[in-house]
């Protein structure tokens, strides 16, 4: 694709938030780089007040594809998204997150499902962990089951993960705010609940598929899972206010550990994976329920 923008806009946008992770990002770029025979799109980093500014690798990117870095003081990942949204051009906006690789064949794939299904305003892309580390192997594992036990017949998904997401530009409001830029953490889950309120829900895309790169040590790992978990259950507290419910169910989530279960190798990297799925999981649920016995 040549660089610069043009007076014709791209079909698809792809908003990516940044927040001291330049170093994830070039991966991202590359694997975008790489898409085969995808529609014409641009690529907009939005820099939520990162220590430093873009390394001269991430803007020399704009010889690979229209590509922008929009810069702003840190407001959070959903006010990121929103800019990324008032700062695009394309007819499909998508979602992604620097620590993830969409698949050469991705948004080929989703301009596909987007043409055969037009009706449809939101659409989840497939994800997957990688499986060449523990914590990799566990995340694979946890998706899968995820999107296995939340696709329903008719094809949609109760699930939305901004890692791999895309909407019509003309399903959003005016000024493109998206996501509630008040909330810390799962702001894609509260704009599910908004869809879930309308009726709506993503339709799921199994073609297009994103990998998702844990790149932290195990230890790391289940720390950050202890902050999202605070954070997020306060986006929780508001969807539950909204009278929608999201969150599974404890046989729910019995059965989703039966699913891991069954699709983990039966080596001991595999159970071993299993078994960090699962104490992450415990971890999440524990601390939101501290949170909640504490507000």
């Amino acid at each position: 694709m040549p660089a610069g923008k043009t007076t014709i806009p791209p079909h698809f946008s792809v908003i990516i938030p940044i927040y001291n992770d330049w170093e994830a990002l070039e991966g991202c770029l590359q694997a975008l780089h790489e898409q085969r025979e995808a529609p014409a799109f641009e690529v907009v980093v939005v820099d939520d007040g990162c220590q430093q500014e873009a390394p001269e690798s991430i803007r020399g990117r704009s010889q690979d594809f229209t590509f922008t870095i929009v810069r702003q003081e840190h407001m959070g990942i959903g006010a990121a998204r929103n800019s990324g949204i008032q700062n695009s051009a394309g007819v499909i906006v998508v979602f992604t997150d620097a620590d993830c690789r969409p698949q050469s064949d991705c948004l080929a794939n989703l301009a596909r499902t987007i043409t055969d299904n037009n009706e449809k305003k939101c659409f989840q892309l497939r994800l997957v962990g990688d499986s060449s580390t523990l914590v990799g192997g566990a995340e694979d594992l946890r998706l899968k089951a995820l999107q296995q036990h939340l696709i329903q017949p008719n094809g949609h998904i109760i699930y939305l993960n901004t890692s791999g997401f895309a909407v019509q530009r003309t399903a959003i409001e005016p000024g493109g705010n998206l996501f509630d830029p008040t909330v810390q953490r799962s702001e894609d889950s509260l704009l599910l609940a908004n869809l879930i309120k309308r009726g709506e829900l993503p339709f799921f895309v199994p073609t297009a598929v994103v990998q998702h790169r844990v790149r932290l040590s195990l230890i790391q790992c289940l720390r950050k899972d202890s902050r999202v978990a605070w954070f997020e259950a306060e986006a929780f507290k508001r969807i539950n206010a909204k009278g929608v419910q999201i969150r599974r169910t404890n046989w729910e989530r019995f059965g989703m550990v039966q699913s891991m279960w069954r699709a983990s190798s039966r080596d001991s990297i595999g159970r071993m994976a299993w078994f960090v799925a699962v104490i992450r999981q415990i971890l999440q649920r524990a601390v939101s329920v501290m949170y909640n016995f504490t507000h």
